[in-house]
């Protein structure tokens, strides 16, 4: 220890030269993870040819420039529709979401990133797109980009894992939740049926998932009449 000290002591000047290293290295590597992400991007765009490319730099009539970024702007919103029809296919279909429990699961760092980047992409939507500029379609074209990709790792992962995270006994009730709904949105059952089976399977998923209030609230849409309409909280 004392060794280290006096080591200290003289040679305290090292300390500039050293800072002035670290700060070169440090900068080197942030700039070195952008080109990782950008050719990570780039292989993705290669990939998903449909994807919009980089906005052009406008040039000539300003009419013609406006028109030019209002299709694209549609463009992108296309794109976004698509994304979100793909989450919505599991959010409203619970048998889905039984299956692929991970989509749900916000303790799921992927799940989460691709909640966020549905987020941001939805803030940045333009509400008329005659009137976006170069760079609000730029910021909404990156954000929805980010979604889609988002998305589908979060997709692909929870397709890998499946309910390999829950237990025998878990992934048990997950098998009975699963076909206790697919009872509850039989048609050819009775209502009787359908509602024993969609309260037996919300009783199972309870403790595992947690799901949205849209796949509760589609899954009720499925069963109606068997499960009637809720009672009116009475005026206190």
């Amino acid at each position: 220890m004392n060794e280290i000290l006096s080591f200290a002591g003289n040679y305290w000047w090292l300390v500039f030269p050293l800072s002035g290293v670290f700060a070169v290295w440090g900068k080197s590597w942030s700039a070195a993870g952008e080109r990782r992400h950008q050719r990570r991007m780039e292989l993705y765009r290669l990939k998903n040819p449909a994807l919009p490319q980089a906005p052009q730099q406008p040039t000539g009539d300003p009419a013609q420039n406006r028109a030019s970024r209002e299709r694209d702007v549609r463009h992108v919103e296309r794109m976004h529709d698509e994304v979100d029809r793909k989450w919505l296919s599991y959010e409203l279909d619970a048998a889905k979401l039984i299956d692929y429990p991970m989509m749900t699961d916000v303790r799921e760092p992927l799940t989460v990133a691709f909640l966020r980047a549905k987020r941001e992409a939805d803030a940045l939507r333009p509400q008329e797109p005659a009137g976006v500029s170069s760079e609000e379609l730029a910021a909404y074209r990156s954000a929805v980009t980010s979604f889609d990709v988002a998305f589908q790792v979060a997709e692909t992962e929870a397709r890998r894992v499946r309910a390999s995270g829950f237990t025998t006994d878990e992934r048990l009730r997950l098998d009975t939740a699963r076909k206790l709904v697919t009872v509850a949105v039989d048609d050819a059952a009775t209502a009787a049926e359908r509602q024993t089976a969609y309260r037996r399977a919300r009783r199972e998923l309870d403790g595992l998932i947690v799901l949205p209030d849209a796949t509760i609230t589609s899954l009720e849409k499925k069963v109606a009449g068997a499960i009637g309409a809720r009672p009116e909280p009475s005026p206190s």
